[in-house]
């Protein structure tokens, strides 16, 4: 008597203190909400804060970020149910702080694209439901954090393959109903299934699509060798490596480009070059950029001929110069050995010895008059 009237006081604070409007059953053991099929487009916010069974079913919740906000608050919750939703995308971090959370239904949604961390903190998760839904790929690591799941159903997707990491440990697994490739890419479920002690159910119904044959054949069965797989990664490798190759061919050229050859005149892009060609364009620059390092090692290591050229000048005489001429010519002339004046015409000899050892090409003209002049003097 006495735990049920302290029960009905703390039922009636809670109640007090939380009004709902929801479809909530109060027992002593557990708080469960029925909100199904009231064309909600949120979760409602006045909710018993203690709820352990949470049914949203048949609604029009998309898991917005005011939606995830709210079952934050559910840290007793246990049982979440949101199948027969909107929901098209499971982000991040979608259902964090719900630590205790065991079931998770999802189905019937229009789910295409789950994040990688979408899971992230349901630690104790040991039912995760996404049949019904429109998710072609799963990532490996999705279920990653999932340390404590041991049913997950996937069955009627747009499944074609699915990679599971060994770490993995499931006892049921539900596929069937997607269009699985019975090729090298589900080798690695295939191995998952043989070598595990995880229960496919349905397994009769969990055949490949392609290739079409008249018989079906199980995933699990099916003449997947590994040989064979071996041979095509190491050619898809191959293919890879020549494709890369060929695109960091493509990039080199399109960079030596010049803007003015890329566009033409209307702003249209006219048809690059064969890659082929791209051979002899880069052999010909290698050939300038060799070319251009043999003259300046030249240049550097044979300066002769570089002293030669700058040393070389060619100007005329100013007028000063003559000046300085005229007096290196007359103390030439003083220094030079005495010859007896005989006749006229030895001082001109004299001139024209004096004369020789000049630099010939000087830029001035000739003054005949000059010779005259010495002579009249002499």
């Amino acid at each position: 008597l006495n735990m049920k009237l302290s029960w009905l006081v703390i039922w009636g604070g809670t109640l007090f203190l939380n009004p709902v409007t929801a479809d909530c059953n109060i027992t002593s053991q557990m708080v469960t909400c029925e909100e199904s099929g009231k064309n909600l487009s949120n979760i409602p916010a006045k909710l018993f804060q203690n709820v352990i069974k949470l049914s949203l079913k048949n609604n029009k919740i998309t898991l917005k970020d005011s939606d995830k906000e709210i079952l934050r608050s559910f840290i007793n919750l246990t049982d979440l149910y949101l199948n027969e939703n909107m929901i098209s995308v499971l982000y991040n971090n979608s259902f964090c702080n719900l630590t205790k959370l065991v079931i998770l239904d999802i189905s019937n949604n229009l789910i295409s694209t789950v994040h990688t961390a979408a899971f992230a903190g349901l630690n104790q998760l040991s039912v995760l439901n996404l049949s019904y839904n429109m998710i072609t790929q799963l990532d490996s690591d999705v279920f990653t954090s999932l340390k404590s799941l041991t049913v997950l159903n996937l069955q009627y997707n747009f499944l074609k393959s699915l990679h599971i990491k060994s770490s993995f440990k499931l006892t049921e697994i539900i596929l069937a109903g997607n269009p699985w490739t019975c090729s090298c890419d589900l080798l690695d479920l295939q191995t998952w299934l043989t070598s595990s002690s995880v229960t496919m159910a349905n397994e009769n119904n969990t055949t490949c699509t392609f290739p079409n044959t008249t018989e079906k054949f199980s995933i699990k069965t099916a003449a997947i060798q590994p040989a064979d797989c071996k041979i095509e990664k190491a050619s898809l490798e191959n293919t890879v490596t020549s494709i890369f190759a060929i695109k960091f061919k493509s990039r080199a050229l399109l960079t030596a480009l010049t803007p003015n050859n890329i566009t033409g005149n209307n702003g249209t892009h006219p048809d690059l070059p064969l890659l082929g060609k791209s051979w002899t364009f880069l052999a010909g620059v290698l050939g300038f950029v060799l070319s251009t390092t043999l003259l300046i090692f030249t240049a550097i290591k044979c300066p002769t001929w570089y002293r030669y050229l700058i040393s070389y000048s060619h100007r005329r005489l100013e007028e000063n110069d003559s000046q300085m001429f005229e007096q290196e010519f007359s103390a030439d002339t003083s220094s030079s050995p005495t010859v007896s004046c005989t006749s006229n015409e030895e001082p001109i000899v004299i001139f024209e010895k004096i004369h020789a050892f000049v630099p010939g090409e000087d830029g001035f003209i000739e003054d005949k008059y000059i010779d005259s002049y010495v002579t009249e003097e002499s």
